[in-house]
């Protein structure tokens, strides 16, 4: 204890940290670095493979592409109506109203040479995805060695050469490389996770999401970290989940990381629970807004309360393919032919229009910007224009059928329920007695797995609410049933995530809240806390600190006994009955 009173912080995380990796893995982005770091790397969190056979029809840039789905008429309603609720909140006109006196844009291609902010936006170049072969013959056996008798030798041997070092294609290529591929390119993109949960869907199984999740953590560990396989029996890693995680795959996370990334240990923390540590609070209500899902969990004294987790399935991307639909209403969108559903690089450029121009304040909000267009065997061209209602985007957080969401999330995974769940009350189990023994063990049939023969059953499926933002914040809150305690939470609103650096937000969310309150509560006061901490990364952030004050390491999983105790090696992650490991790590997360 005298060492913790006279240790400097920075020093502890020196010593204690650098043998610390924390991954906090999410839909778009994976924030991944040493805990000794002050902020982690930010890195796309997809891959690209090569594939075979790429120019046949039909032909899909993007894995999960036959999952997406258009606007219906119905939506297309609601989503305007929506529209005008927020103009009436926003003062700005209605949408029937813009029409009406809708003028002329004027539009143009111009030269991305002849920009005034040409050093802030450099040309833009798609990824190179060939490689060269760097092996050579000796150059004392090279083609300059010609004679009368070995002409023929020789030539064959140039030959040879120019094969060797004949360009060819990358097999697989990460993060923003990935993203800026050329349609045109034999390349599928995929990503490993989609809406707060693993991407398993009939066009991507879960043998190929796992390998693909260990491929792109092996690669940044080596390529960005430095941290080669045979080293890494070292390192220790920190795992910080989303919410939205079961424990099925929160186990296989622990799997790649023990066994295929050869960690010696690793532990798993909550991001809400990361996020209240990164920002140096105890108690708060969380609101975790990322790319593809948000997630609602309120903590108490360093505790997370379970029963107040609220997800909804939309984010920030929601709001970059909006921002597109208001501009095309508008009319201020370019005529090009921008999909951020098919094409990554389209969604890349809304992200960063939305991140740049997007903003919550009454009043009209426009913006003179550069729109960048990549269309099929063209070079990529460059338009100015100014865009209009960019503050509506944002308040689809609080209106989220203004946001539409045009990706359907995965489908009901039944295939994928977690059947040894030990701390599940419905263990779907008939014990009886082995003949030759006195000991009891469960009746299965065929010789299966044990998960793998039980029934199809969702004991405990995660919440998705349909809720605005508002709405899940005041729901989570009220859960908690205490007075008191709702008091201190409505004062103690966190908002974590890239979203969150909206400007302009936090006073939205303070507003809208207390809007939703119902009348008869008696609650006074609503605030959003001040981050302390970049909220892009805080929940990264917390998971350093939880991992370097933990001196105990009681809940700390060793890779001997992950293996042995977890899982059958070889057996296609086929988990024995771990009650003791699952029940470290996991306990949390089954309530």
């Amino acid at each position: 204890m005298e060492f913790l009173k006279n240790v400097v912080p920075s020093q502890l995380a020196a010593e204690r940290g650098s043998n610390l990796v924390v991954i906090n893995p999410g839909s778009a982005s994976i924030r991944i670095g040493l805990a000794s770091q002050d902020a982690p790397l930010i890195i796309p969190h997809c891959i690209a493979r090569r594939t075979t056979g790429a120019n046949q029809a039909p032909r899909r840039m993007v894995q999960d592409q036959l999952l997406n789905s258009q606007v219906t008429t119905a939506q297309h309603a609601e989503r305007e109506r929506a529209y005008d609720m927020i103009a009436s909140i926003l003062k700005i006109p209605f949408l029937d109203e813009e029409v009406a006196n809708a003028y002329s844009r004027k539009m143009s291609r111009v030269d991305g040479s002849n920009l005034a902010n040409n050093k802030k936006d450099p040309a833009f170049s798609w990824t190179n995805v060939v490689e060269k072969n760097t092996d050579a013959l000796p150059s004392s056996e090279g083609p300059m060695n010609n004679t009368t008798d070995e002409g023929s030798s020789d030539q064959q041997k140039a030959s040879e050469y120019k094969e060797m070092n004949k360009s060819r294609y990358r097999e697989c290529i990460f993060g923003e490389e990935a993203l800026k591929i050329s349609p045109t390119e034999p390349y599928c993109l995929r990503r490993p996770i989609r809406r707060g949960h693993l991407n398993v869907s009939l066009h991507y199984p879960t043998l190929q999401v796992l390998e693909d999740l260990r491929t792109i953590w092996d690669w940044i560990l080596h390529e960005k970290l430095h941290i080669p396989s045979t080293a890494r029996g070292l390192y220790s890693a920190i795992l910080v989940v989303p919410e939205t995680f079961d424990s099925r795959e929160i186990k296989e996370l622990l799997s790649i990381v023990l066994q295929d990334l050869r960690f010696s240990s690793a532990v798993v923390h909550q991001e809400a629970l990361a996020a209240v540590f990164g920002n140096g609070w105890s108690t708060a209500c969380v609101v975790n807004i990322g790319a593809q899902a948000i997630s609602v969990m309120c903590v108490e004294d360093g505790v997370t309360l379970p029963t107040t987790g609220i997800t909804l399935s939309y984010g920030g991307e929601d709001i970059s393919r909006c921002l597109l639909w208001t501009q095309r209403h508008h009319q201020t969108w370019p005529p090009i032919r921008t999909d951020a559903l098919v094409k990554p690089i389209d969604l890349l450029m809304l992200n960063g229009l939305k991140e740049t121009c997007c903003q919550v304040k009454e009043g009209a909000t426009d913006a003179l910007v550069v729109v960048h267009s990549y269309e099929d065997g063209m070079s990529p061209g460059t338009h100015k224009t100014r865009l209009t209602a960019l503050n509506v985007p944002p308040m689809g957080l609080f209106y989220p059928k203004l946001l539409v969401p045009e990706v359907y999330p995965p489908p009901p995974r039944t295939w994928f329920q977690d059947f040894e769940d030990m701390l599940d009350d419905s263990w779907p189990i008939e014990y009886m007695r082995r003949p030759d023994s006195d000991t009891f063990f469960p009746a299965m049939s065929g010789g299966y797995p044990m998960w793998e023969s039980f029934p199809l059953l969702t004991a405990k499926p995660k919440k998705e609410e349909n809720l605005g933002l508002a709405e899940a914040i005041t729901k989570s809150i009220r859960v908690t049933g205490r007075l008191d305690l709702q008091r201190k939470l409505f004062c103690s609103i966190q908002l974590v995530g890239g979203v969150a650096l909206t400007p302009g937000l936090m006073a939205a969310v303070e507003d809208r809240v207390s809007h939703a309150i119902p009348s008869m509560e008696a609650i006074d006061m609503v605030e959003v806390l001040q981050p302390r901490t970049n909220p892009a990364f805080a929940t990264w952030k917390g998971g350093a600190i939880l991992g370097i004050l933990d001196f105990g390491r009681e809940a700390w999983i060793h890779r001997e006994d992950w293996i042995q105790g977890g899982l059958y090696v070889g057996g296609n992650r086929k988990y024995r009955d771990s009650f003791f490991i699952q029940a470290q790590p996991l306990c949390y997360i089954n309530t």
